[in-house]
């Protein structure tokens, strides 16, 4: 099954890009590896993660403090945050 993005997640995902180079040229490359990886191992395993409620799972990126937070749709996966797990917990709860 296919992931999808949501609009608030791209601009997530955009920001933490955009702060590692910041850091250090490179390293948001590879994040954005990690973002990929955890987002292949979304679509092999979707009921693999951790359930935070009835509807959002998470999984964890590897050496990068973010998670992906996503459910199920009928058609696809749609990755609702690019959440930073240091920060702000459950921020993303009320995108729908």
């Amino acid at each position: 099954m296919k992931t999808l993005l949501t609009l608030p997640a791209l601009a997530e995902l955009q920001e933490a890009i955009e702060y590692y180079e910041k850091q250090q040229p490179g390293l948001s490359g590879r994040f954005l590896d990690e973002v990929e990886a955890c987002r292949r191992r979304i679509e092999n395993f979707p009921l693999a993660w951790q359930p935070l409620d009835e509807t959002f799972r998470r999984c964890r990126l590897n050496h990068f403090p973010y998670g992906l937070i996503y459910r199920m749709c009928p058609e696809h996966i749609e990755i609702m945050a690019v959440a930073h797990l240091h920060r702000r917990p459950l921020y993303w709860k009320d995108r729908q």
